[in-house]
């Protein structure tokens, strides 16, 4: 298993901190091994889920210009028709795709093409589930626009345990289906908006896979 480099700090700083609560329990209770053992079980349990959380799946992506990938492992959560304010400010397609705790928790991006329009926006940390999420939590928009000149826009959104949003995305920048758009620490949800005559693939509380699950295809 490969470990995504946002979580080396982490992974190390936890390291560090589990090996100094054990050794005070070795010396707080130096002769209760029942203690001892049972600390060093759940140190080890919740280091081992730390390190899963940070895993980095290896996606080989064959590139489809008509197909639209999903951008993060989890379940869709919402497939609607909806007001887009920021970017497109029109009515869009919306496929959310909700990431559990458990879930790999890189973002790839759904289809290849230019960035148009990166911005990264501060805000509250609602439930991911929650019909506001989208516009009041922290978050960030990413626009790409293929060769066709069809557009999409991604939206990464941080949740009521995510605070972290982390994303590599840069204005004129280009970019290929299923190349690493970011990363999104301890759960949350990705939102793509897709033109109005898309055709969507999948349906409400179906699991998907990052870079493996079309989600939708240009008409």
């Amino acid at each position: 298993m490969t470990v995504h480099k946002e979580g080396y700090v982490i992974i190390l700083t936890i390291l560090a901190v589990l090996l100094v609560l054990n050794v005070a329990v070795h010396f707080i209770w130096p002769d209760n091994k029942l203690v001892q053992n049972v600390g060093y079980a759940a140190s080890v349990v919740f280091f081992l889920l730390i390190v899963q959380f940070f895993r980095s799946p290896d996606r080989t992506l064959v590139p489809n210009e008509n197909l639209i990938m999903a951008p993060a492992d989890g379940k869709v959560v919402v497939i609607e028709e909806v007001e887009e304010p920021e970017y497109f400010q029109g009515r869009r397609k919306q496929v959310s795709i909700f990431m559990s705790p458990l879930n790999a928790h890189v973002n790839w991006y759904p289809i290849g093409g230019e960035i148009q329009y990166v911005k990264y926006h501060p805000g509250e940390y609602l439930v991911a589930w929650h019909p506001k999420s989208s516009t009041l939590n922290e978050r960030t928009t990413i626009v790409v626009k293929d060769e066709q000149g069809r557009e999409i826009l991604i939206r990464q959104i941080a949740g009521a345990v995510a605070r972290r949003i982390v994303y590599y995305a840069e204005e004129k920048q280009k970019v290929t289906q299923g190349g690493q758009l970011g990363f999104i620490k301890f759960g949350s949800r990705v939102d793509v908006y897709l033109p109005l005559d898309a055709e969507v693939l999948v349906k409400l509380e179906q699991a998907v896979s990052g870079s493996r699950t079309p989600i939708a295809r240009f008409r």
